[in-house]
């Protein structure tokens, strides 16, 4: 008998396992992570780029402080003092919990709040990157969705999706609800639903879609209407909440009007303040050119609005159409910009245009892409970035 050496197979390390499960996702799941991760490399490399081209006579400005800009200090200040505790220079309860509440999660584990949201965003947006090429394919058919996604990631105010912000985490739920809805999938809608109304104000908007894309669906079920009311189980517990702690059921929304003048305005007056704002010379220049880009962010919201009202896309439209209504009819115009990632019928549009159009989608990344990358540095100089 000939003695054989019995060899045990080695196990796959980490990258090979990576490997392995990126090549078993469909085609649009892998192309859509791909593109996300390659998108994340740019990010990456202007992040670290600022650092030396804007150094200071105290020296490079390290990588994660340069994350640390404008919203992140209230939202590390609820993760380290609660809504009870040290304001951040404005109160706190202009900001809804549930990002806070993931930094906090962190920290716990002994992370930098600001290491935390990095990651909150990155795995967030990876999934929302996911989504949005499922509902890309969706809408438009194959091959629409990884280019949603691509002009997506290289939109002028994308470095949103990269910073500890909270759109990525936001869109990690919300797109997955309308991808579930559009699907009839209402369960699953209704629970991701009530995430997103977790993270940001924009939920409201969001159930408000969702009702208004059940009411208009041929296949809409009578069983499938109370799974429309999760999502106001976390609504009603933060308003309840701060009736508790402040005596106001709308904290968040006097706190909003106090320190970002969002109180009503007619929309020709709202218009009005903004143009003096970008053209008038009562800003200085880096907040004039903002508040231009906010003009064209809302013509673009306008747009977009009527566009899906004509093509009877009554839910998409009812998404973005509050959205504009509620901007158009503040003060002035404020981070509509950045609103515009939360826009996902646009990306799918414009998608659908490149597809048919491929110069379409070469001339938007030869604009955009540049305008992203002044954009974020901008935003990681400490400069105004919407």
């Amino acid at each position: 008998m000939i003695n054989e050496k019995v060899t045990t197979p080695q196990r796959p390390g980490p990258v090979e396992r990576s490997r392995a499960w990126i090549a078993r996702q469909p085609s649009s799941d892998r192309d859509a992570l791909l593109v996300w991760l390659a998108s994340r490399g740019s990010v990456w490399v202007v992040a670290g780029a600022v650092g030396w081209l804007f150094a200071t006579e105290i020296g490079v400005q390290p990588f994660l402080d340069r994350w640390q800009q404008w919203d992140f200090h209230h939202f590390w200040g609820i993760a380290l003092y609660g809504y009870g505790g040290e304001p951040t220079g404005v109160p706190n309860e202009a900001f809804f919990p549930g990002f806070p509440a993931l930094l906090a999660l962190g920290a716990a584990i002994g992370l930098p709040h600001v290491a935390v949201g990095l990651l909150v965003s990155f795995v967030a947006g990876g999934v929302a990157a996911v989504a949005l090429a499922r509902l890309g394919d969706l809408d438009g058919g194959s091959g629409v969705g990884r280019l949603a996604v691509l002009m997506w990631v290289f939109a002028p105010p994308a470095i949103f999706l990269a910073a500890p912000y909270t759109e990525s985490l936001f869109l990690g739920f919300a797109i997955p609800a309308w991808l579930c809805a559009r699907r009839g999938m209402w369960a699953y809608a209704g629970v991701l639903a009530a995430a997103a109304c977790t993270v940001r104000v924009s939920g409201v908007f969001l159930l408000a879609a969702l009702g208004v894309h059940w009411l208009t669906s041929r296949e809409r079920q009578w069983r499938d209407l109370p799974w429309l009311l999760v999502p106001l189980v976390p609504l009603a517990a933060w308003t309840a909440y701060l009736r508790v702690t402040t005596g106001d059921w709308l904290a968040w929304l006097d706190a909003q009007a106090q320190e970002w003048n969002r109180e009503f305005t007619v929309p020709w007056t709202a218009f009005s303040n903004t143009w003096d704002a970008g053209f008038g010379g009562t800003q200085t220049p880096g907040f004039a050119w903002m508040f231009r880009a906010e003009i064209v962010a809302m013509a673009v919201g306008v747009a977009l609005t009527a566009a899906l009202l004509m093509w009877r896309r009554w839910g998409e439209a009812t998404w973005v159409g509050l959205q504009v209504i509620a901007f158009g009819t503040s003060f002035w115009y404020f981070s509509v910009p950045r609103a515009t990632l939360l826009w996902w019928p646009l990306w799918i549009a414009l998608a659908v245009v490149a597809v048919r159009r491929r110069w379409v989608l070469w001339v938007y990344l030869c604009l955009s892409v540049p305008l992203m990358a002044v954009w974020a540095a901008a935003f990681l100089t400490g400069r105004w970035a919407g």
